[in-house]
């Protein structure tokens, strides 16, 4: 007769409102762009035009990925004369996404 080990559950003190926040959290940074977005803007804030360069995809790709970014509140931007500058709204997810990359490559 084998025995299987009980599934970890959340911690009483763990509410599931942090699990789903942290949920959506991962799935707004689910895709390959969204990713190079936020591991460029975690040098500084760039233009979209910067960010094309970067990463090697197109205006509108780009621009679509950033507005999933800035609905999930992990990307913040300013208008600067005629253009918009990205940044991130804290550098909390930068570590994430740079932390996974690193695992990603060992």
């Amino acid at each position: 007769m084998t025995t299987t080990p009980p599934s970890p559950a959340a911690p009483a003190n763990e509410p599931i409102r942090a699990l789903e926040a942290a949920s959506d959290l991962l799935k707004a940074l689910a895709s390959p762009v969204r990713l190079g977005i936020v591991r460029e803007l975690s040098e500084g804030g760039k233009y979209v035009h910067e960010l094309v360069t970067a990463l090697g995809v197109s205006q509108p790709l780009v621009s679509q990925h950033l507005r999933v970014l800035r609905n999930s509140r992990i990307v913040t931007a300013r208008r600067q004369a005629r253009e918009i500058q990205y940044g991130l709204t804290d550098d909390h997810v930068a570590h994430i996404v740079l932390d996974a990359i690193r695992h990603a490559q060992e």
